[in-house]
C-alpha cells in the first residue's frame, strides 16, 4: 500500500524520535512552474520547536517542477542531488543544521535556507553511504 504523502514520517536519530515531512509550494499566487519551493520540516517528538529547511528554485538551483525530477529531489547540478524523503539525507541536513545553531528541543521554530546546508550535507550523506555497515551482534 502506498504511503500517504501528507502524513509525517518517523525518524530515529541518536535514540530520539522525530517526525518529518516534505512539502512542495509556490510563492506566486496561482502557482505554476515558476517560484517553486521544496521544504523539509523536522520536529522532535515532545518538543515545541521545529526545523524547516527550505529549498527555493533559482539559477543553478533545481527543485522538482515535474519530470525528470521527483518529489523531494533538490540539486545544484544534474549529477548530485539530495532526496528529502530519504532518511540518510534528512539526517545529514539535521546534523548540518545543528552545526549552524539549531536545537531540536528549542522553544520555537527555525527556518534555514537549505542551499546553505546543501554541499556539506551532500558530503555527509556520501561519506555515510560509503561506510561499511556495523557488524551484527
Amino acid at each position: 500500500m502506498p504511503r500517504n504523502p501528507n502524513k509525517a514520517r518517523r525518524l530515529v536519530v541518536d535514540g530520539r524520535a522525530y517526525t518529518r515531512s516534505v512539502r512542495h509550494s509556490h510563492s506566486r499566487p496561482g502557482g505554476g512552474a515558476r517560484d517553486c519551493c521544496e521544504s523539509l520540516t523536522v520536529h522532535l517528538t515532545g518538543a515545541r520547536g521545529h526545523l524547516r529547511i527550505v529549498f527555493r528554485e533559482g539559477p543553478g538551483r533545481l527543485v522538482p517542477t515535474g519530470y525528470p525530477m521527483v518529489s523531494g529531489e533538490v540539486s545544484l547540478t544534474t549529477s548530485e542531488s539530495l532526496y528529502l524523503h530519504e532518511p540518510g539525507a534528512v539526517r545529514a541536513l539535521m546534523e548540518e543544521a545543528r552545526a549552524n545553531g539549531w536545537r531540536p528541543d528549542g522553544p520555537s521554530g527555525m527556518e534555514i535556507d537549505g542551499w546553505t546546508l546543501f554541499e556539506a550535507a551532500l558530503r555527509r550523506r556520501t561519506a555515510a553511504a560509503a561506510r561499511p555497515p556495523a557488524p551484527q551482534a
